[in-house]
């Protein structure tokens, strides 16, 4: 099997591809919208079996949620390798009004495709041509489905976590930017500070009231000295709320808070700082919920390896792959901080994640498919 005859096969399969993405496209899946998840593993399920591909199939019901999934391949004692991705999209039901699934010149149209729908058909379809040709990884190969990646992985972390603790490498097919694979995630953290204070009326005799929104201003500027751009981390209020009537000193405001780190040295530190604020007016009562989300990504020496194997595996047919850092976190964030190599972005190329312009090249599916088919069958050794 050399990368040339694995990219003349993925190129006689483009058409069916393409029509594989579009029946999974059509079928809207929201996070949070059990029947909507259920449908759409229905057809992964449908399209795995279609394509040959011997397999343990097991759904796990998230509640109130949807269906996680997980499909094993070629099973044995030895560690695994985990391919990673999520079922769930940021778009409403609807959406595809909006977004509809469609081709325009080479770009392939449709509300979670890049992000990252067209993937699973490609994770089924580089598994499926290693069936056929007889050719067996060295590891065993569970892809691994959550079903509420885009609203933090509440009930998806754990199975993600128990998965890559017997996992040798982890590849995972978010989209890709501009091409290139990542080899480094900011881990993120997701905060929410509350004033309390005292109601009064404005006009009449304001001094009697203590004013929450008033104190949640005066801790923006407290909150955004926190940062450390120059290390990579940011510390950003998002959103502000409160009061309840135009003519009532508030008694009460909140204000949203995003942080941004590279290194779990600078979550402590943040989380730290946050938790350490105090009142300006000491009258007011402030409390802090939420806290570090997903841990880094961090380029380590077997992450970089394992990028030098996708580029060198890419080199033998033209296809050239580059890497990149970026802020936004995925899954393999959990998995990267259990100490496992994960390179990022396997997806294919396209723009316009969570954007009514998302959309994929279909000149990139041959190519594509190629390195994640020979990256499989090689990665963990």
């Amino acid at each position: 099997m050399t990368t040339l005859e694995t990219l003349q096969h993925f190129r006689a399969r483009e058409s069916a591809i393409v029509d594989a993405i579009f029946e999974i496209i059509n079928i809207e899946s929201p996070s949070n919208d059990v029947g909507q998840s259920t449908a759409v593993v229905d057809q992964v399920v449908k399209y795995a079996a279609e394509c040959g591909i011997e397999s343990i199939v097991e759904r796990i019901p998230a509640d109130g949620v949807g269906e996680h999934l997980m499909i094993r391949v070629w099973p044995g004692d030895a560690k695994q390798i985990l391919l990673l991705g999520h079922t769930d999209t940021v778009h409403p039901i609807g959406s595809n009004k909006k977004n509809p699934t469609r081709i325009e010149d080479d770009k392939l149209y449709g509300c979670g495709i890049f992000d990252m729908k067209a993937n699973i058909i490609l994770m089924i379809e580089a598994i499926s041509y290693l069936s056929q040709l007889g050719v067996r990884p060295p590891c065993p190969v569970t892809i691994l489905l959550s079903c509420d990646e885009e609203t933090g992985s509440h009930t998806g972390r754990e199975l993600v976590e128990r998965e890559a603790a017997n996992a040798e490498i982890c590849l995972v097919f978010e989209p890709s930017a501009e091409g290139r694979v990542k080899t480094g995630r900011k881990g993120t953290g997701q905060y929410t500070l509350t004033s309390h204070g005292s109601p009064a009326h404005a006009g009449l005799e304001p001094e009697k009231g203590v004013n929450a929104v008033s104190e949640i201003a005066r801790q923006v500027e407290q909150i955004h000295s926190i940062a450390r751009p120059e290390l990579g981390t940011t510390v950003n209020v998002c959103t502000i709320s409160g009061g309840t009537t135009s003519n009532v000193i508030p008694e009460y405001a909140e204000c949203e808070i995003d942080v941004r780190f590279t290194t779990m040295s600078e979550a402590v530190r943040v989380d730290d700082s946050l938790r350490s604020l105090k009142p300006f007016d000491e009258r007011v009562r402030l409390d802090l919920q939420g806290g570090i989300n997903r841990p880094p990504l961090e380029r380590t020496p077997q992450v970089a390896a394992l990028f030098e194997k996708a580029r060198s595996i890419g080199a033998t047919y033209g296809y050239a792959i580059d890497e990149v850092q970026v802020g936004g976190a995925s899954d393999g964030n959990f998995v990267a901080a259990l100490g496992v190599p994960v390179i990022d972005g396997l997806g294919l190329a396209g723009a316009g994640a969570h954007m009514l312009t998302e959309h994929i090249l279909i000149g990139d599916i041959a190519y594509r498919a190629t390195l994640l088919t020979h990256l499989i069958a090689t990665a963990a050794r």
